[in-house]
């Protein structure tokens, strides 16, 4: 399972991290360029090599999602952002109220990504380590369950501070790990699984439903926030997924979809909920 090391260090400062990104300097700037063979989308980062990281399986409550910055529960949203930043190393994190950190200690820290690709946005997929990196920078290492314990996308999963969103580009062997993460931590009740309602129902009676009570899936969250701005009742809702058109398939049945309205139920005009597992999808690559 080859993928391409880029040692370097995390840096935060001037920036708004949030439990599944944050931003990371190339020793070597140039080693951008060898991202995803250097074909296909490239990765945008400074003169001096600092880039967004997208962390890849991962997927934390947004805190400031979209132009109006709409946010969820902020409990578990800024639990994976601080437990993020604690185990990469950060302490004594100040921010001004708009969540720009201003300063940490120590300043940087130093780290490693693991990589196969960029995102749409520009940001690097990456698994994230934190210390001495497990090979050569600019080259590929084997990256098997045992290295993938050692990132913070794994971490995360333990705690039970995000969700698993499986994308095609993610190995089988290190989603099947991840997969197995996500059961245990929900079985033992960790972090915010006690209060996630994606499969058993969100009543969503407006806006301020997402924002302040229900715990789901972000990337439904993302879809749900994108309708109410539409002004149309609730019942409306799988029609509009249609027309989305994400597309994934169910690996349980290994059925390939297009639009969550094909996993998605809507009930007395008010609550939603998805009739399959998150970690039981696998979307198509951004």
């Amino acid at each position: 399972m080859p993928m391409l090391l880029i040692k370097g260090f995390y840096d935060v400062r001037g920036s708004q991290p949030d439990g599944d990104t944050v931003h990371f300097t190339a020793e070597d700037p140039a080693e951008w360029g060898l991202v995803g063979g250097g074909l296909g989308r490239a990765v945008e980062h400074s003169v001096l090599g600092r880039a967004k990281l997208r962390l890849d399986a991962v997927d934390a409550l947004e805190t400031h999602y979209g132009a109006n910055r709409v946010h969820q529960p902020l409990e578990f949203a800024h639990a994976a952002r601080d437990e993020l930043l604690s185990w990469l190393g950060f302490t004594d994190v100040q921010r001004r109220p708009d969540e720009t950190v201003t300063a940490t200690t120590p300043a940087t820290v130093p780290g490693f990504v693991l990589t196969r690709g960029s995102d749409v946005h520009g940001r690097c997929i990456a698994l994230a380590g934190r210390g001495t990196a497990p090979g050569t920078s600019g080259l590929e290492i084997d990256v098997d369950p045992t290295v993938l314990r050692t990132t913070v996308n794994h971490h995360l999963v333990t705690a039970g501070l995000v969700y698993p969103t499986f994308y095609r580009s993610l190995f089988a062997g290190l989603r099947v790990e991840m997969a197995a993460a996500v059961e245990k931590a929900r079985d033992a009740g960790e972090g915010l699984w006690p209060s996630d309602v994606t499969t058993t129902g969100a009543k969503i009676t407006g806006l301020a439903s997402l924002t302040d009570d229900v715990v789901l899936l972000p990337k439904l969250f993302r879809r749900l926030v994108d309708y109410l701005a539409l002004t149309m009742p609730l019942t409306c809702f799988p029609a509009f997924l249609a027309g989305a058109r994400d597309r994934f398939s169910i690996l349980s049945t290994g059925e390939r979809c297009v639009g969550l309205h094909r996993v998605v139920e809507t009930t007395n005009g008010q609550t939603v909920r998805m009739t399959r597992p998150p970690e039981d999808l696998l979307f198509e690559d951004a």
